[in-house]
Parts: structure tokens; C-alpha cells; sequence
């Protein structure tokens, strides 16, 4: 027996190897930050405060492990622009703790779709790529596995659900508000488990926290200002998924846009689930104050806010960052915009004149079930107000068919508004009930599908018959666009947008600078003149002129034509 004594010996010893060295590689990753002792030593007698937090022994759930180590992070994004701006806040997170970015999921180690829970429709969009994940998965097996988390509002919504209903697809669970938290969450998932916080916060803003952006390539950028909405309309999942109303400090918005425009970025979409109704409670407004925050007709479900700098004083001052910037903003709320605001957009040269007026259906009686605080006639009078006020804007509008108990001649409502306001563009949904919302627990889905889907058709045909109207009184002006890149159709043309959003085809071709006779390529991010000779109801078409800014085409461009 002694050759078997003499084996355990040595198997023994191995193993005691084997377990120093895995236990100094995690001593290496854990963090040397306060642990629960020093919170506790704070509250105890000196003596006893020197013998506790000079006890070396580590409290083993409190440790956190950063595993990122070049890891490879996909990154996908689902549903509107504040999601791309989360998955930026979400990749700079990551890249500070040692993660680097793949464009490809069979390359990755974690996978991070950012979802949308708007409608059924976006959430059967993820449901379908969690499937298609899936098999990657497997197929990946427990040598190369690959880590999949539900990111963003979706995540919020379901919660736990997801990862019941995934069949073990997906590992982690973060809500809007929870993304701080994803290192500690990847790291729990590193040892077998499933790791979810979707906790929503009063305060969180991640106002500190520099994006990242995905592509380097864009001269347009994203920048939360606001995040949660406290509107709750009876239809809308958000105040759910995203929380409360909160504003980011004004300094910090204003320092990002500098960094923007410093890496050399053209146009800026300041981005809010209610951008307008802005207010940041810890600094000073130097506005004279107004007493109408509200525009003349519109009403709230909260008590109004007072103090802090508002939405108009914000755009003011990003809009005096760099005059050579285009600033726009969405998704506003039609009751946020008192003549302050309109003021700026007037103007201001680089704030866009384009606005965005969610009128979500043309029918007060429905307009009062969805809680919206406008009617139609309070609509209609604001939509002929701002036009009055900023001549030659555009609008865009969201609107929803087949909300509960919409009748035949209610919807011709919606229609009539359509026809009487007339929009360059417009979001068009069937109504898709959420469990959570007022809605769901007072009102009835009562509206066929088929139905629905008759409406929104009809809608869409109503916007691109006028449409195409509005963009033929284009036809023989001259335009100021920011090139954003080559056209999707032919790479022998360039596309831009005018400042009021409508895309522009033009050649690409070189043209010759002001006082010289050399010639210079058209390039992403560069302001053209052109004169628009073609239209449709979706785009322009036009010839290049000249190379020129926003200040000089303000300068010398007469106000009926712009």
C-alpha cells in the first residue's frame, strides 16, 4: 500500500497548488475598494473601528470580480434613439472595465441586445433574435460559451420572465437604470448564474458617464438630456419601464456637446422620453421667468414643476456651443411648448425648424381616454401657432389606430387632423395593448385587428398623398443640407437633410471653392447648397452649388426661401 499513500501525497499536493494558484488569479480581479466592514467600522467605537477594518479576511458575497480582460461584447440595438444612446453609455462602461467591442455575435463572448416593449411587434423582433441566439449557443458548447443579457426596456417589463421563458438562453437581465451594474452582473453569470437588477432609480441620469459612440464614422450624435416620463398616458408602457421624470445637470449636457463638436461631429439630437419638459432643479435659470410653462390649451396629470433651468434656456445655450452644429431634439410632448421655446427655435440659425408634434389620434373623446391633456382644437390651435411663429417649419407626428373603443367616426377625426395640419413625416401604429398601463386595467381592447391594420393603411396613404404636395413647393428653391453620407441606392450619389429633416439626393461630384478655382469633394459632414430640382414624398432631388456654412447661408438666403 505505500505506492498508493505515496500517490494521495503527491494528488494532495496538486491539488493545493492548483487551488493557491486559481485563488491568487481571482485575488487579482477582486476590488480593493471599502468592503460592508469599513461601512460598518463607521458606526462602531474607535478601538473596535482599528481592530475590524484591520481584519484582512475578505467577506466573500461582497466581492466583486471585474472580468472583463479583453473579452469581446456584441452590442444590438432595438427600438428608438435613446436605445442607441444607452448602448454607447453601455460600451463606455464596459470598455472602462477591460471589454472589447465585436460586430459579430459568433466572435463574441457576451451578447447585449437592447430591447424596446413599445408594442408587441418590438418585443417578437427580440424573441425571434433570442432564438437565432440560441443556436449559436449551443453550438458554441461549454468550451467557448457565450454570455447573452436583455438590456433596456423589455428587460424591465418582464423581468425575470425572460429568463423562465428563454428555455436558458439568457444569463443577465439589466433595466434602464441597472447598467452601472453590468460588470458585477457578467461577473456572476462567469460562475453559473443567472443575474438580474432591474431596479428603476429616482436620480439616475448617468450624467458622468461620457458615451462612447458604436460608430465613429457618424457626424450625428445622440445626447440624453432627460430620462422616464411622467405624463402616463394610458396607452404607454414607458413611465413604466423607464421611471420617473429626471434631468441631467445643465453643465454636463453642455460639456458633452463641446466634446462632440471638438471631435468634429455636425448635427446633435438632444433625446428625452419628453425632451421638452427639461427641467434641471440644481442650477440657476437665467431666463426671465414665465408664467405660462405650458402651452395656451394643455393640461397635466402632475403638479407643475417650478425652478431649475427649463427646456428653452438648455437649447439656448447648446445652440451657442458651436454655431456650425445643427441642433434638433425628440421626442417632445405638444403641452412643453411655451413661446420661450419657439423663441429659440426662431432665432437660433442651427436649431432646426423642424418639430415633432405627437398628436397620437384627432379625436378629443378618445384624446381624453388616452390622457393626453390637449384636445383637438387645442392641437390644431398650437400646430397654426408655431407655424406662425416659425415660418417655413416642418412637422412630424406619431399616431395610433384602433385605440379601446375608437369608433368609425372617430377615426375620421384622426383623418381630418392629418389632412388639416399636413406632415412631412409621420409614425403610424396599429394600438398594441401593454399589460401595466392604465389601459389595460380600465379599458377594453375592443378594436379588431383587422380593422387596425384598414386604418393605418388609410393614415399612411393620407400622409404620402400630402406629402408628396409639400415637398413638390420645394421644387426651383435653394437648400441649405449637411451631408451625411453616400446613397443607399448608388454610390455614385450623396445624401443629405435641410434643416427641416427631409432627405436630400444629390451627385457626387466636386465643386469649386468660393473665390478659387480649385475644385473640392463633396464629404460627410460638409454644408451644400443645392437647388432642388426633383421630388417625391419621401425625398428630394437637386444639384450641388456651392460649399458654404450655416452662417453664411443665413446671411444671404432670403426668409421665403428657406
Amino acid at each position: 500500500m505505500l505506492w498508493w499513500s505515496v500517490w494521495r501525497k503527491i494528488y494532495n499536493s496538486r491539488n493545493r497548488c492548483s487551488s493557491i494558484i486559481i485563488n491568487e488569479k481571482k485575488n487579482e480581479n477582486k476590488f480593493d475598494g471599502p468592503s460592508l466592514k469599513d461601512f460598518i467600522a463607521n458606526s462602531l467605537p474607535e478601538e473596535q473601528k482599528v481592530e475590524l477594518v484591520n481584519d484582512n479576511d475578505k467577506i466573500p458575497y461582497v466581492d466583486m470580480t471585474d472580468l472583463g480582460q479583453n473579452r469581446k461584447v456584441f452590442i444590438e440595438v432595438y427600438g428608438c434613439q435613446m436605445n442607441v444612446n444607452d448602448a454607447e453609455i453601455v460600451w463606455s462602461i464596459l470598455q472602462d472595465k477591460g471589454y472589447t467591442k465585436t460586430n459579430s455575435v459568433y466572435d463574441a463572448d457576451v451578447a447585449l441586445l437592447i430591447t424596446c416593449a413599445i408594442r408587441d411587434s418590438a418585443e417578437n423582433k427580440v424573441w425571434t433574435r433570442i432564438k437565432q441566439i440560441r443556436s449559436v449557443k449551443r453550438w458554441r458548447g461549454k468550451l467557448e460559451p457565450l454570455k447573452v443579457g436583455i438590456l433596456g426596456c423589455m428587460a424591465e417589463r418582464l423581468k425575470e420572465k425572460l429568463v423562465s421563458n428563454s428555455r436558458g438562453v439568457i444569463d443577465l437581465v439589466a433595466g434602464p437604470d441597472s447598467y452601472r451594474d453590468l460588470p458585477r452582473l457578467l461577473a456572476k453569470t462567469e460562475i453559473g448564474q443567472k443575474a438580474i437588477n432591474v431596479i428603476l432609480s429616482y436620480d439616475e441620469t448617468y450624467a458622468e458617464i461620457k458615451p462612447v459612440k458604436l460608430n465613429e464614422d457618424n457626424i450625428t450624435a445622440y445626447v440624453s438630456i432627460m430620462r422616464g416620463c411622467d405624463n402616463m398616458c394610458t396607452y404607454c408602457i414607458v413611465p413604466f419601464t423607464r421611471g420617473r421624470e429626471r434631468s441631467r445637470p445643465v453643465e454636463s449636457i453642455v460639456d458633452e456637446i463641446k466634446y462632440l463638436s471638438d471631435k468634429g461631429f455636425k448635427e446633435v439630437t438632444l433625446l428625452g422620453q419628453n425632451v421638452n419638459s427639461y427641467r434641471d432643479l440644481s442650477s440657476t435659470s437665467h431666463f426671465i421667468p414665465s408664467n405660462h410653462t405650458l402651452a395656451l390649451g394643455f393640461k397635466t396629470v402632475y403638479k407643475p414643476k417650478k425652478s431649475g433651468v427649463q427646456f428653452a434656456e438648455l437649447l439656448s445655450r447648446v445652440s451657442e456651443v458651436d454655431p456650425e452644429m445643427r441642433i434638433r431634439f425628440t421626442s417632445p410632448h405638444p403641452k412643453d411648448f411655451p413661446n420661450e421655446v419657439l423663441d429659440v427655435i426662431s432665432e437660433k440659425s442651427n436649431v432646426c425648424k423642424n418639430v415633432h408634434l405627437p398628436a397620437q389620434c384627432g379625436n378629443s373623446e378618445v384624446l381624453e381616454r388616452m390622457r393626453r391633456g390637449y384636445t383637438r382644437e387645442s392641437y390644431l390651435n398650437l400646430a397654426q401657432h408655431i407655424r406662425n411663429r416659425i415660418p417655413g417649419v416642418t412637422y412630424s407626428s406619431d399616431f395610433i389606430a384602433g385605440f379601446c373603443g375608437e369608433t368609425d367616426i372617430e377615426f375620421e377625426d384622426t383623418i381630418s387632423l392629418m389632412e388639416t395640419v399636413k406632415y412631412h413625416n409621420a409614425f403610424l401604429f396599429a394600438y398594441s395593448m401593454r399589460e401595466k398601463t392604465t389601459a389595460h386595467r380600465r379599458y377594453k381592447d375592443d378594436v379588431p385587428y383587422e380593422v387596425k391594420i384598414e386604418r393605418v393603411k388609410r393614415m399612411f396613404n393620407i400622409f404620402r398623398r400630402d406629402a408628396e404636395i409639400l415637398n413638390k413647393h420645394y421644387i426651383g428653391t435653394e437648400q441649405l443640407i449637411l451631408i451625411e453620407g453616400k446613397s443607399r441606392r448608388s454610390s455614385s450619389d450623396l445624401y443629405g437633410r435641410t434643416d427641416g429633416n427631409i432627405k436630400v439626393i444629390i451627385p457626387n461630384t466636386k465643386l469649386s471653392l468660393k473665390g478659387s478655382s480649385l475644385n473640392k469633394d463633396i464629404e460627410p459632414g460638409h454644408y451644400i447648397k443645392v437647388k432642388i430640382t426633383e421630388s417625391n414624398s419621401q425625398i428630394l432631388k437637386g444639384i450641388p452649388v456651392q460649399h458654404t456654412s450655416i452662417q453664411e447661408y443665413e446671411k444671404k438666403t432670403p426668409e421665403y426661401t428657406k
